[in-house]
């Protein structure tokens, strides 16, 4: 593929490149994946407001979140397992988004550790939390995000349990990749990745691997993973982590506007209306759907964003007409990543930046300070 203009032209490159199973992990949703489509199809239905003979010179597609100026409303969402898409994935992911100007976000469940970024990186980044059984490692993790210069904690809150995701478990998910038949004879096929993979030593989970008491290979990583999932998590396990890590807060997965309140109460500084990209409950109302009842219960207290089906500028443009003031990208990037490494992240954010420039400009605004819902239609 020569040209590449849009990001499905990058996903249609990363699925080339990018074994089935990593890439299935990034594609996929739980259960019948209707949650997973919706969130695409969802932004389908709203319409533009096309405006004409107004002035549109000098725009400028700039932000803040968290009172961080950034080039667009946009943040690098949390993924897990990004260094499987592309060898040394969160680095040259993080490595792009400093470089364009917007906020990386590192998982606990990724492949390059929080050490890893600080190294490679300069400047900050955000570092999302699982909030896991074991608390004495969730203490440790919070002190080494510290340690590493996170400017911002992020709490994915709608993973007690893991949501059924039938892809995963029929490709046998593991990092790194076990070598079974179907494996190998898939593996043989991605001769580009599997270069990459031998060139970097990060082929496990560098935040869990060497920082668990119990945990020296992979079969006991497997299993402390498998039980570490805490379905008792609540809203003073926030207070007490808010407490230890004494800087900026984000909840992330709120679909419900009384949880948005809770989330306040708790003392968020901003919160992800998010689904976990259809990957949790399915048959959860669409990211974009929920996103207007939270930001009219709270959205004068607390900065709320979202994420979920997010595959252009023009959702983002939707997003922040809806009342969103940040969008997190998870699959965009990842489909970027997996087809040209830091170079394809670059360009995903490049394309985002365009067509919301571009869509701005066509609803007659130069600027997203004047951008509200009078731009929208609803089919």
């Amino acid at each position: 593929m020569s040209v590449i203009t849009n990001i499905e032209d990058l996903r249609l490159l990363a699925k080339r490149r990018v074994p089935r199973m990593f890439y299935d992990y990034a594609d996929s949703g739980s259960w019948t994946e209707g949650t997973y489509r919706a969130n695409e199809e969802d932004f389908k239905r709203i319409l533009f407001r096309q405006r004409v003979a107004v002035n549109i010179d000098r725009r400028s597609t700039a932000a803040t979140m968290l009172g961080e100026k950034i080039a667009m409303p946009v943040a690098i969402a949390p993924t897990g397992m990004t260094g499987m898409q592309h060898a040394d994935g969160e680095i040259l992911a993080a490595r792009a988004a400093q470089k364009f100007g917007v906020p990386f976000t590192l998982s606990t469940m990724s492949i390059c550790s929080l050490e890893d970024i600080a190294r490679y990186v300069p400047g900050p980044f955000w570092f999302q939390l699982y909030v896991l059984r074991d608390r004495v490692f969730v203490e440790r993790l919070i002190d080494r995000a510290r340690a590493a210069g996170c400017s911002a904690l992020m709490l994915t809150l709608d993973l007690q349990v893991l949501g059924q995701r039938h892809r995963d478990i029929k490709n046998g998910l593991s990092a790194p990749p076990k070598p079974t038949l179907a494996n190998l004879i898939n593996l043989a096929t991605k001769p580009r990745w599997c270069v990459g993979m031998l060139g970097t030593p990060r082929r496990h989970f560098g935040n869990i691997f060497g920082h668990v008491d119990g945990v020296k290979d992979m079969t006991s990583l497997g299993s402390w993973t498998a039980q570490q999932f805490d379905p008792t998590l609540n809203w003073t396990d926030i207070e007490w982590i808010k407490k230890r890590w004494g800087g900026k807060i984000i909840l992330k997965g709120i679909l419900d506007a009384e949880d948005a309140q809770f989330a306040v109460d708790a003392g968020a500084d901003a919160l992800v209306v998010s689904n976990h990209g259809g990957r949790q409950l399915d048959g959860a109302p669409s990211a974009i759907a929920a996103l207007p009842a939270i930001v009219d219960a709270v959205g004068s207290k607390i900065e709320v964003w979202m994420d979920g089906g997010v595959r252009s500028g023009q959702d983002v443009l939707k997003a922040w007409a809806l009342g969103a003031k940040g969008c997190l990208i998870g699959r965009a990037f990842l489909y970027g990543l997996g087809a040209m490494g830091e170079a394809g992240v670059t360009r995903a954010l490049e394309i985002i930046r365009n067509e919301l420039d571009l869509s701005m400009a066509f609803c007659g605004h130069r600027s997203l300070d004047t951008v509200d819902r009078r731009i929208l239609l609803e089919r």
